[in-house]
């Protein structure tokens, strides 16, 4: 079947079918890069060349054949077609396309041996590391686009960072490591893999981040509207693809030629590999990432077998945490990471990140790698303008975070002072086996705190939907600002009928409800107008490019309930119009948190005019709005 249907592509894109536009070949490539990937794997397995060719006239005909006209989705550079592949050089467009699509460029670079893709995909690489990934290996800043935005635009809060993407990352950087032999790609690999694809399901494995900020408050936690992780999502992909990749990952531990035996992740596991001279089996023990010693029993089939074993020695263990321009260590001196052979310690040296012991080996010969896990205090360079001032915790490949059910404060309200007293000790419950990391720090909230405890950022969000941080404040000034007040943009509220108990303006006071029938703070209810439409409108000091709106529902749970629907308007030049929701977000009706939306396409707006139709038997009500200007 598959066979079949790749045939039948190949008749209808490249060949002509009377059937499909008018007998003439369509001769496009596909808006969403995926089929390259399949096509390849394909002539893999079947060793047929046609699907080889398939895929690569897909790329070479990207950006020549056809070229969209139009902005935002539409917009040339959305699915990479504003250029011919050989001619790109940066990372622009929709940031799971783009990986896609790198990593197809590179799969057909390795299997026909077409260099001439080669520049292009190291110039899009560098761009990448060095102007355009989060810390995590994150990619794709920018909400709308769900892609890369300008160099060095690298949010915290409003972080895209779609669960895909990273899946991407890890995929173009494994098939880069393929071409080129070259550790730093498996480096940003493991990164990508570790934080961001990783925190994207729960530990329990069956709830997903489909966007993966690197701070969350009470309100943009989950961007999508949703509370916490989602058992599923409208559009599928994250879930589907981690239950792609996961499986995949055995397969990347070792690659291996004719003579060399690559090992790039490390895990526990046992495999055989078939060298020229006969096969090899390998055992690999280790609890990386916590593990500093990773050790492998290697027993070849033939005796006194000659060939390489290359091992990894990450990035994290040197000057900087990941590969690229946009991070460093705050103290730059490397981990003092040794190399054992049968007990004994061997001089070596990397040479494009791997050490090399090339010998006859014999069945039972133990390699130990040690590799130790330093805390290390992170920088971003001064382009990056939202990590000025802070800094980021990483300790081995993993990226740590705050969250509020491990600290008395807010985690934005710290402030941390670099210091080498630190703790390390085991989570408990389902984080029993995950290492937290306890550093001194002050919190601007709470003049009695004095230390900070972060966990792995993969792990959070499993404890309750909590606020979290990654980028931490480096002084005082900067931790207070980072508080989420109430919202500086609104100037007068206005709404058609008001209880004379409550107060309209209470939605603007309450930044952090309990929860949906907190009664210990204000609010705004349309009582007793049961079932009866209700108008805010929201009056604004003065226009902005609205990033998201956000409404805390009140629902005592009789007369007063969240609504059936709900819906926003914008006023332009005088005009009200619909509010154009992101083909991702929808209007929710959720208790106990923020319902959160943004804008499909770039809006800029005078006012905001929040429509509500209550539920026939009861009334409405707020106890607070959010409004966030794109910055």
């Amino acid at each position: 079947m598959l066979k079949k249907n790749a045939r039948h592509i190949n008749h209808v894109f490249f060949e002509g079918d009377p059937k499909h536009n008018n007998g003439n070949p369509v001769n496009q490539a596909p808006g969403h890069q995926e089929i390259e990937l399949a096509l390849v794997k394909l002539y893999r397995t079947t060793g047929d060349s046609l699907y080889l060719k398939m895929a690569q006239k897909f790329i070479d005909i990207r950006g020549v054949t056809y070229q969209p006209e139009g902005e935002g989705v539409m917009a040339p550079s959305y699915a990479q077609q504003h250029l011919p592949v050989r001619e790109q050089t940066k990372a622009v467009g929709h940031a799971v396309r783009a990986t896609y699509l790198y990593a197809g460029m590179a799969d057909v670079l390795a299997q026909t041996g077409d260099k001439s893709l080669q520049p292009a995909l190291d110039s899009i690489w560098n761009n990448i590391v060095d102007t355009r990934m989060h810390i995590t290996g994150g990619l794709g800043a920018i909400h709308g686009i769900e892609g890369f935005g300008p160099e060095y635009v690298l949010p915290n809060k409003d972080a895209y960072n779609e669960t895909c993407a990273a899946v991407g990352n890890v995929m173009f950087n494994y098939r880069m490591f393929l071409t080129k032999k070259d550790a730093r790609y498996v480096d940003v690999a493991e990164v990508a893999l570790y934080n961001n694809v990783l925190a994207g399901v729960n530990l329990d494995g069956n709830k997903f981040f489909y966007v993966n900020p690197l701070e969350a408050d009470a309100r943009n936690a989950f961007n999508q509207g949703l509370k916490g992780r989602s058992p599923w999502f409208g559009t599928a992909c994250c879930p589907s693809n981690i239950a792609r990749l996961i499986p995949q990952i055995p397969g990347m531990m070792y690659a291996h030629t004719d003579n060399d035996i690559y090992c790039t992740f490390y895990a526990g596991t046992s495999t055989v590999v078939p060298l020229s001279d006969g096969k090899v089996t390998i055992k690999q023990t280790t609890n990386y990432p916590f593990d500093e010693s990773v050790r492998f029993e290697i027993k070849p089939e033939q005796s006194k077998q000659k060939f390489a074993m290359h091992f990894r020695i990450p990035t994290w263990a040197g000057k900087q945490f990941v590969p690229g321009k946009l991070y460093h260590y705050l103290n730059d001196k490397p981990a003092e990471w040794k190399v054992l052979l049968n007990g004994k310690e061997v001089s070596v040296k990397p040479h494009k990140g791997f050490v090399t012991i090339e010998r006859a080996w014999k069945s039972g010969d133990l390699v130990e790698l040690q590799l130790p896990m330093l805390v290390r205090y992170n920088k971003a360079i001064s382009q990056v303008e939202a990590d000025i001032d802070r800094v980021c915790i990483t300790r081995g490949p993993l990226v740590y975070c705050a969250e509020s059910v491990d600290n008395v404060a807010m985690p934005a309200s710290y402030v941390v002072n670099p210091s080498e007293d630190i703790s390390i000790t085991k989570g408990a419950g389902a984080l029993k086996y995950i290492d937290f990391i306890t550093v001194p720090a002050h919190s601007v909230q709470d003049k009695d705190v004095h230390s900070l405890t972060l966990l792995p950022y993969y792990a959070w969000d499993n404890r309750g939907d909590d606020a979290m941080i990654v980028w931490l404040s480096e002084n005082d000034s900067l931790a207070n600002a980072s508080i989420p007040k109430i919202s500086e943009y609104i100037s007068d509220i206005k709404a058609t009928h008001t209880f004379d108990r409550d107060d309209v303006y209470a939605m603007l006071t309450n930044g952090y409800p309990a929860n949906s029938f907190d009664t210990s703070i204000p609010r705004w209810t349309s009582w007793p107008q049961k079932g009866e439409e209700q108008i805010v409108e929201f009056i604004l000091k003065r226009p902005i490019a609205l990033q998201s709106f956000s409404v805390y529902w009140y629902d005592d749970g009789g007369g007063v309930q969240v609504p059936k629907s709900w819906s926003l308007e914008y006023k332009q030049n005088g005009e009200w119009k619909t509010f154009p929701v992101y083909v991702t977000d929808e209007y929710r009706m959720l208790k106990d948190q923020y319902n959160m939306v943004h804008p499909g396409k770039d809006v800029t707006t005078e006012g905001l005019r929040l429509r509500i139709v209550p539920l026939p038997h009861a009334a409405a009500g707020i106890l607070s709005v959010q409004i966030e200007e794109v910055k």
